[in-house]
């Protein structure tokens, strides 16, 4: 099974459209974006400077017209895939699982990246990357200076935000086991409760737009877990601004749904670079320019189409209701559980809180461990579809 990955903000360089250009169709693709945007995509992507490209409103738009472009000269269609996006990316995937029209995908960028630059200006916030260190470890430290874990990309990926005067503090005693803080050159403290105004208003925006069920499987930032549903993708799509980016959880997902291949689409390189570290043994491609597109229809042409009776199994994400200490019940990883089933504790200085299964399944995997401290909405365990175990 193949994985189609799509690229976040900063993955965004100048002139990245320059070379595609010289595809039949893609000016005209590219004007209709422009047109429903507002803004120059074609000179944005070509002769616009680092610093015009980097303000929010315009990298996000910019980044899903290039993936889209890209997506629709892989031969992706028929057969199951696996698609996931990195934060804005995951409106590129909304388009290649057909959930959302490549205009409407683009337009959703546009909207998202103009309300979150707007919220940005409300309160001086940043992002800064944590390196090195144990994840636990980490996020704990964060969490204690105050601070949101906003993106966990997998081993040595985490990334802070919040409040500038606290990342300064942060960056001056680093969590334990942490190399090093470093500040990110990004407008404000995206994926935390300072998006909340962004995502007020793409709640109201999500209302006009026409969004079918995603064929082939999409990933979502969120958890991890396959979503089957249009109502439930766009739902997504707006919390997502306000949540954090688990892309470590859609790594596991791809692992656990078997992928062999992955393709990361233009502007690729960064999710490739992460996959080679937590899915060893995968075959790897970033789509960088058009001349990795041949590669990219072999690669697709090489690996079996999935029937569509085939069953999609579902990953569920069981979260904290509340911050506290977390402990497991008796329930072992590879256990049937029941819809309801206790599953945990978390215990505050007030008060014990149950943790419940949302579904009946399979404990797949604890991601917590007893006496952790945790908090509200952090993921503590994995719930597979009991069919696949």
């Amino acid at each position: 099974m193949i994985a189609v990955f799509a690229p976040g903000q900063g993955a965004q360089s100048p002139g990245m459209l320059a070379p595609w250009l010289d595809l039949p169709g893609v000016a005209e693709e590219l004007a209709g974006f422009s047109d429903a945007t507002g803004l120059d995509l074609q000179r944005l992507g070509t002769t616009a400077d680092a610093d015009e490209i980097k303000d929010t409103a315009v990298t996000q738009p910019l980044l899903v017209a290039l993936g889209v472009i890209a997506a629709g000269r892989l031969g992706l269609d028929g057969g199951e895939r696996v698609v996931a996006g990195h934060s804005v990316g995951e409106l590129t995937a909304a388009a290649v699982a057909g959930a959302l029209t490549p205009v409407d995908a683009v337009a959703f960028a546009a909207r998202r990246g103009a309300e979150m630059a707007a919220a940005c200006a409300v309160t001086p916030t940043g992002m800064s990357a944590v390196l090195g260190g144990e994840a636990d470890e980490v996020v704990a430290g964060i969490e204690a200076a105050g601070l949101t874990a906003a993106n966990r990309n997998g081993a040595g990926q985490i990334v802070a935000a919040g409040e500038l005067d606290r990342l300064e503090r942060l960056a001056a005693e680093p969590p334990g086991g942490a190399r090093a803080v470093r500040a990110l050159a990004v407008a404000g403290a995206f994926h935390t409760h300072h998006m909340e105004p962004a995502a007020k208003a793409l709640g109201e925006y999500v209302d006009t737009l026409d969004v079918a069920d995603p064929r082939p499987i999409l990933l979502s930032n969120a958890d991890g877990a396959a979503v089957t549903t249009g109502a439930d993708l766009v739902a997504r799509l707006v919390r997502q601004v306000t949540l954090p980016v688990r892309w470590d959880l859609c790594l596991r997902s791809c692992a656990d749904l078997g992928v062999t291949a992955v393709i990361e689409l233009a502007p690729g390189g960064v999710l490739t670079g992460i996959a080679k570290r937590e899915l060893p043994g995968v075959e790897l491609l970033a789509i960088k320019s058009p001349d990795d597109l041949e590669k990219g229809r072999a690669l697709v042409a090489s690996r079996p189409q999935h029937g569509q009776g085939e069953h999609t199994p579902e990953f569920r994400i069981v979260v904290t209701p509340t911050k506290g200490v977390f402990t497991r019940a008796g329930v072992d990883e590879g256990g049937q559980v029941a819809r309801g089933a206790q599953l945990g504790t978390i215990r505050t200085n007030q008060d014990e809180h149950v943790i419940v299964a949302p579904q009946a399944g399979v404990l797949a995997e604890w991601l917590r461990h007893d006496g952790d401290i945790v908090a509200a909405g952090l993921p503590v365990a994995r719930l597979a579809d009991g069919s696949e175990y």
